[in-house]
């Protein structure tokens, strides 16, 4: 079992969305994000004041999948997400120890679905 977490520019979450439904993945978390990386901070003029903005607004997905899964979620987030310039995000991967599920108290790769 796997975590995939992947922080995307907002304006691609439905395009993201939409390729892992085609891939069979439809179980996700997304929450609001805010982050910097290689495309740094700009500078503003907001009410006559200069403000640096260096938090750019991002959306982060949270997903847990079977090995078999990790790939192909892997590559739909790429596919849908990428547009070849500085702030396309990131992916990380990591092992999830374990997963339990609530309703029934399933564990495991069950739980996951």
């Amino acid at each position: 079992m796997k975590l995939i977490v992947a922080l995307i520019q907002p304006y691609k979450l439905e395009d993201v969305k939409k390729a892992l439904v085609e891939g069979g993945i439809t179980k996700m978390t997304v929450s609001p994000a805010q982050g910097c990386g290689q495309q740094a901070g700009f500078t503003e003029e907001y009410r006559g004041t200069i403000t640096e903005v260096n938090l750019h607004k991002k959306v982060r997905l949270d997903i847990a999948v079977n090995d078999e899964f990790v790939q192909p979620t892997v590559d739909a987030i790429i596919k849908a997400s990428r547009t070849g310039k500085i702030g396309d995000g990131k992916i990380w991967v990591t092992n999830l120890e374990q997963c339990i599920r609530i309703r029934t108290g399933e564990t495991g790769s069950v739980a996951i679905g």
